[in-house]
């Protein structure tokens, strides 16, 4: 049965943080635009993700006018410490950038996303099923659903790909128009969340002989730890009395006599990969966040590269609609790649030097040899501190 055709400027695919950013801000320019989302809201508000923003995902918010509650109740971290066999190490951001990020959970930014554009009457399609796109290198693409036992369409000027990995829009381009670049990790992240009191009022990233772990936050009464694991490891496998008695031998004596045990709110496990997918335009359709790029979660940069995509292609649509230029658009794949790039080296970086991926003692080596130096070295500290708080736009 025939539903609706509906009419707007841009279709953004996927209502995650980086679809609900992009459509908070297009409509502060006076751009019409329809989120579809594959999901109910309730499940998409359910997603406990990353944690840590930078200051330029701070400012887009504000400009989105949804940073009111996240400056209320955000944590503002001038550091970050790093634990080596028992012994942690303070890097200052503050110090070495004069910047500092902020810990935020992303379930906190969907909801005042959410809500942000609930008040500006912004539509928005949850549960939207065989969502496909058409004539992307046309002049006029189209995205079609089905909602409520009916068939719609979407027919609009672009196209934005925000619906993640597994998502539809990646999977519309011709495999030949593509180039992917992949690396997968021999390890996951078990991660546990907790209404306890963290143990540091910093981030305490833990290199250890029985593996990586963090101890981080979500408040000053949630916490949220993970260890390193086995992609082999079954979630049911791990009652919380066995992770808590896995974390501790890890952490150095202070953090282990500060560390409150209780029972977990959310479990998972999450395997750690590297990919980027380029370029981030095809015809009418442009992509952002992951449905062009995946980060190992350990330099913080997931939901920050895809905000710095959303700035850019924000940027480009503004300038398409309001200046009647095409320049934005036509850079936008190189602008958001050359940012994606580096944020993916310093993700690896960071992941190579701080879990056990390898038996072999030449590379443990030289790992301490490289914590050693960025702890002595002022300018290997800064550049560790500049990646960390986020690259300039």
């Amino acid at each position: 049965m025939l539903g609706s055709t509906i009419r707007t400027q841009v279709a953004i695919v996927g209502a995650g943080p980086a679809g609900l950013l992009l459509g908070q801000l297009l409509h502060k320019h006076g751009i019409d635009n329809v989120i579809l989302e594959r999901q109910s809201g309730e499940y998409v508000l359910g997603r406990v993700r990353a944690g840590v923003i930078e200051q330029g995902t701070m400012d887009l918010l504000d400009e989105a006018g949804v940073g009111a509650r996240m400056h209320e109740d955000g944590l503002v971290h001038e550091g970050v410490q790093i634990c080596v066999d028992g012994i942690r190490h303070r890097l200052s951001f503050k110090e070495l950038t004069g910047k500092t990020v902020m810990v935020y959970g992303q379930t906190e930014i969907t909801k005042d996303l959410m809500d942000g554009r609930a008040a500006a009457g912004a539509p928005t399609v949850y549960s939207a099923d065989d969502v496909a796109l058409h004539d992307l290198f046309g002049d006029q693409p189209r995205v079609t659903y089905r909602a409520g036992g009916k068939a719609h369409e979407v027919a609009c000027d672009f196209i934005a790909g925000c619906d993640g990995f597994h998502g539809v829009s990646r999977k519309s381009v011709p495999q030949s128009a593509i180039a992917t670049h992949e690396r997968v990790y021999p390890l996951g992240w078990l991660g546990i969340l907790a209404d306890t009191p963290p143990v540091s009022e910093e981030l305490i990233y833990v290199r250890h002989a029985h593996g990586f772990a963090l101890c981080s936050m979500r408040s000053p009464t949630r916490s949220r730890y993970y260890i390193q694991c086995s992609l082999a490891e079954d979630i049911d496998a791990w009652p919380d009395d066995r992770f808590w008695e896995e974390l501790k031998p890890r952490l150095d004596d202070e953090a282990r006599r500060r560390l409150v045990t209780g029972p977990s709110i959310e479990k998972s496990i999450a395997p750690l990969r590297s990919f980027v997918a380029e370029p981030m335009r095809f015809g009418r359709l442009f992509l952002a966040g992951d449905a062009s790029h995946i980060v190992p979660p350990t330099g913080a940069k997931g939901l920050n590269l895809a905000a710095s995509d959303v700035r850019y292609l924000a940027q480009a649509l503004a300038e398409h609609y309001v200046e009647k230029s095409a320049a934005g658009l036509d850079h936008y794949s190189q602008r958001a790649l050359a940012r994606v790039w580096k944020a993916e080296r310093f993700s690896w970086w960071m992941t190579t030097l701080l879990h056990n991926i390898s038996d072999n003692h030449f590379d443990r080596k030289l790992q301490l040899a490289e914590l050693d130096y960025l702890f002595r070295s002022k300018a290997a500290a800064t550049a560790f501190a500049e990646n960390y708080v986020g690259l300039p736009y």
